[in-house]
C-alpha cells in the first residue's frame, strides 16, 4: 500500500475541495421583478373589475341620509361591529359596489320607529326608512364570505325598486336574534320578491 507524502495529502484535499456556488443575483432579481409585477397586474384588473361593476350599477337611487331629530327618537336597539357586504337579495355572491356599499368598514347601528341608521367610520354612513324595511334574518354567508351558523346578520331593504342584502356581524353575535324579531317586526308584512336562498354551492 503506497503511502502518500504530507505533501501530496494536501494537493489531493485542495483537488477535492469544491468551491460555494455562486448565487446568481440576476436571475433572483428578475423573479422578484416579475412576480411584483404579476401582483400588480392582479390588483389592477381586480380595481377594474370593481370599476365596471360600480358603473354597471350606477343606477341605483341614491342612498337616505338620517333625517332631522333621529336621534332624539326612542332607540329599539343598537348594535356595534362590522358591516361585511350588501348584495341584491337572494343572489348571496352578486355584491353590490356602487354608493360604497362594497366598502367592508367597521359600523354602528341604531333602530328606532323611523328606520334604520347605519353610521360607517371611514366609509358612507346611509339611512334605512322603516316603509323600506323587508326582513332580517341570520345566516352564513354574504358576499363569497362564508362565517359560522348564524354569523350574520342580514337586514334586506328597499333602495328604489331595488331590493338588497346588507350583512352585518354584532361584536356580540347573541344579539343577532333580537335584531331579527325587532325589524320583523317593525316591517311588518310587506309584499316583496320571494328570494332564494343565499347560500348555495361551498357555503352549504
Amino acid at each position: 500500500m503506497t503511502t502518500l507524502s504530507p505533501t501530496h495529502q494536501l494537493y489531493r484535499l485542495a483537488a477535492e475541495r469544491k468551491s460555494a456556488e455562486v448565487t446568481d443575483w440576476s436571475a433572483r432579481i428578475s423573479w422578484v421583478i416579475g412576480l411584483i409585477v404579476l401582483i400588480a397586474f392582479v390588483y389592477w384588473l381586480m380595481r377594474q373589475g370593481w370599476k365596471w361593476r360600480g358603473s354597471l350599477q350606477s343606477g341605483l337611487s341614491d342612498l337616505a341620509t338620517t333625517p332631522a331629530g333621529y336621534a332624539d327618537g326612542e332607540k329599539l336597539l343598537t348594535l356595534t361591529g362590522r358591516y361585511h357586504a350588501s348584495t341584491t337579495a337572494g343572489q348571496w355572491l352578486d355584491r353590490i359596489v356602487a354608493h360604497g356599499l362594497g366598502t367592508r368598514s367597521r359600523v354602528e347601528l341604531t333602530l328606532t320607529a323611523q328606520g334604520l341608521d347605519v353610521v360607517r367610520p371611514g366609509a358612507t354612513d346611509f339611512f334605512v326608512p322603516a316603509a323600506d324595511l323587508r326582513e332580517a334574518r341570520t345566516d352564513k354567508a354574504l358576499a363569497g364570505k362564508v362565517l359560522p351558523e348564524g354569523g350574520l346578520l342580514v337586514i334586506t331593504w328597499a333602495l328604489g325598486d331595488q331590493l338588497i342584502d346588507s350583512g352585518f356581524r354584532s361584536d356580540h353575535a347573541a344579539e343577532h336574534a333580537a335584531w331579527v324579531e325587532a325589524v320583523n317586526a317593525l316591517a311588518g308584512p310587506r309584499t316583496r320578491t320571494p328570494l332564494t336562498s343565499t347560500t348555495e354551492g361551498t357555503a352549504r
